[in-house]
């Protein structure tokens, strides 16, 4: 019998200092691909306790069910991507689930002893960094589950599936442009 609190682990991330170049690395090294990118986007909330909002890169693909997260931080305000001098924390950084139950998944996870690093969210997604005292580095993230999360996922895998490992390798969405 399996005791999974939040289900299957939907997502693994990074933070890169260079999203086009770590994407090629990716590709290059390991064939994961295609890679959508979301450029210049935002995240409003709260970091430990301070109000924030962070503006960043973000590289999706997918590998075997699993999305891959490339995150490159553009701005230098309170983030669970960056240490308190601003430094990104380059390198794994967390692993995500899909939460039908976001408020609810947060507080189960919080009786059990994590601590909330960050919510935030853009109008899309919304989401909760959860962390433990006694195990800092790699957070754990609840991506609220909603429609238009659900179906980019089935999209990305779509793609992943559907890509011939060559064409259109990224494609790009500038939120400023």
């Amino acid at each position: 019998m399996s005791h999974k609190l939040f289900g299957p682990i939907k997502q693994i991330a990074y933070v890169v200092t260079d999203i086009d170049a770590s994407i090629q690395q990716w590709i290059k090294l390991t064939g994961v691909g295609p890679w959508s990118v979301f450029k210049n986007t935002t995240m409003t909330g709260d970091c430990r306790g301070l109000s924030t909002k962070v503006k960043m890169n973000v590289g999706l693909s997918y590998q075997d069910g699993m999305q891959i997260e490339l995150i490159q931080v553009l701005s230098r305000t309170p983030s669970p991507y960056q240490d308190a001098n601003g430094r990104p924390l380059i390198g794994m950084h967390h692993i995500a689930w899909h939460s039908s139950d976001l408020d609810g998944d947060v507080s189960r996870a919080q009786q059990r002893g994590l601590s909330t690093a960050f919510t935030a969210s853009n109008g899309v997604v919304r989401v909760a960094y959860m962390e433990s005292p006694q195990s800092p580095g790699v957070l754990l993230e609840l991506i609220e589950a909603a429609p238009v999360v659900l179906d980019g996922f089935a999209a990305g895998l779509k793609a992943t599936d559907e890509w011939d490992g060559v064409s259109q390798a990224v494609q790009i969405f500038d939120f400023e442009a």
